[in-house]
């Protein structure tokens, strides 16, 4: 088993920014990847950042690119979505997922992933 706490939401003006976390605990691998989805009131669950475990495979969504940025500190088995220039559209909860299996390229799919934060909100005022 793996747990996931995702936390560092909140409320903030359109252009600002937030930084997420997501602590790992639990049966965590060397070779693994984590993503960060989100999804929004009446909408269906969308890829946000992607990153592997064992190397520096990175991917984005299109809405992402250029703004936010996925890093991870092993370490702390921890690992951060960096959001700036927010805009109301990015309103919505932010999860944090993860998987046991090694991939090359970082995944994108939520068919990918085995373990789920309770995720955190992300409120964007214009």
């Amino acid at each position: 088993q793996v747990q996931l706490v995702e936390s560092g939401g909140g409320l903030v003006q359109a252009g600002g920014s937030l930084r997420l976390s997501c602590a790992a605990s639990g049966r965590t691998f060397s070779s693994c990847a984590v993503g960060w989805f989100r999804q929004a009131p009446g909408k269906e669950r969308e890829f946000v950042a992607s990153i592997i475990c064992d190397g520096d495979s990175t991917a984005y969504a299109d809405s992402a690119k250029g703004r936010f940025t996925i890093s991870r500190d092993g370490a702390k088995s921890t690992v951060y979505l960096q959001m700036n220039s927010l805009k109301p559209e990015d309103t919505a909860v932010y999860y944090c997922t993860y998987s046991l299996r090694r991939w090359y390229p970082a995944p994108v799919r939520v068919s990918s992933y085995d373990y789920w934060g309770q995720g955190t909100q992300v409120t964007v005022s214009s």
